[in-house]
């Protein structure tokens, strides 16, 4: 199991953190997601055939910004 940390910008409300953690968990292999809006951060934990680079799109798809 992996476990990736991002730090994203801009999860001003509740419609955004529900539509990250939405399409995140629709992901084949993606088990777990935390958004955590206060520090602006989302932990996601999966399996293959999910990718870290699958993930990161996700996010970016959902327009917004990852932190690097």
């Amino acid at each position: 199991m992996e476990r990736e940390h991002y730090m994203v910008n801009g999860i001003a409300n509740e419609n955004m953190k529900t539509q990250i953690k939405n399409a995140l968990e629709k992901i084949d292999g993606v088990d777990n997601v935390c958004v955590d809006m206060a520090r602006g951060s989302v932990e996601v934990i999966y399996n293959k055939p999910a990718t870290e680079q699958e993930i990161r799109s996700c996010i970016e798809n959902t327009g917004h910004k990852i932190e690097e």
